[in-house]
């Protein structure tokens, strides 16, 4: 009589993917982006346009928005975190409906940086009601 002796592996856990969401705020003057933790209450790392050039006018720019993006992916990779969810937002309400020229060029980035992007959101601000533009009631005058 032959008994089968089988060894009984130990139960793994799934391995935890350590995750972030990157907000990407981008207007067409500068774009600002933070990567938090999943509850979006600790900030991990962040950096905008302006930090990277150094004319006013070229904060706005894609350029400035992917050397942004890759120092904040740079810092995140030194954390240990290879996966991230992407939120773009616009300036929304009364300005600006559809983000700037640099979102675009932050998502490339990202993908090329070698971390892992789980989904890209728009959380624009959008109004239900109608919000008063700034400039009075005569508008702005040049």
């Amino acid at each position: 009589m032959e008994q089968s002796i089988e060894k009984k592996e130990p139960k793994r856990e799934p391995e935890r993917k350590r995750t972030a969401i990157v907000h990407v705020f981008s207007s067409k003057n500068d774009t600002i982006i933070t990567a938090t933790d999943v509850s979006g209450a600790e900030t991990l790392a962040w950096s905008s346009g302006g930090m990277m050039v150094k004319s006013d006018r070229e904060e706005g720019r894609p350029y400035a928005a992917m050397q942004a993006a890759l120092s904040v992916m740079n810092n995140l990779k030194d954390k240990g975190i290879f996966y991230v969810h992407v939120r773009i937002r616009a300036p929304g309400g009364a300005g600006a409906k559809s983000p700037g020229p640099g979102a675009q060029a932050v998502v490339r980035t990202i993908a090329r940086s070698g971390v892992r992007i789980g989904k890209i959101e728009d959380v624009t601000p959008l109004p239900t009601d109608s919000m008063k533009r700034k400039g009075g009631r005569r508008g702005r005058r040049v």
